[in-house]
């Protein structure tokens, strides 16, 4: 089944050759989210839950651009650089799902870049 990019306006410049999301019938994938701004400057430096906050306002831009919104996320991917983030992260991506979370892994990985804390990747089922 073929499928096309989801570039939401003002997303941050892509770091390599991948689309920010794709879009294939009701299947919307993100690509690995940084906390980087619309001009492609981190945001939250330091600071893993305010970069969680970043992530996920643009996990939430890809997923509004492709007709759907937070509540259409079935799976998500986390990947943090350092565990003992793990609670400033949680405390913030659980504000984006109050009721009835998606499925997830979270796994400590080594990031594109050191100053990245958090990275997360989203797979949500959108009506057509």
């Amino acid at each position: 089944m073929p499928g096309q990019p989801v570039l939401p306006k003002g997303s941050p410049p892509p770091l390599a050759p991948y689309s920010p999301g794709f879009r294939s019938g009701q299947f919307v994938c993100t690509a690995g989210m940084l906390a980087m701004d619309a001009s492609g400057n981190l945001v939250g430096e330091g600071d893993a839950g305010a970069q969680t906050r970043q992530v996920m306002e643009n996990i939430k831009a890809i997923l509004e651009a492709a007709g759907g919104s937070l509540e259409d996320v079935v799976y998500n991917m986390i990947f943090l650089a350092d565990l003992d983030d793990y609670q400033a992260m949680n405390e913030v991506y659980g504000s984006y799902f109050p009721e009835n979370p998606p499925a997830r892994a979270c796994v400590q990985a080594g990031l594109v870049k050191p100053e990245f804390l958090v990275e997360i990747a989203a797979t949500a089922v959108v009506d057509e």
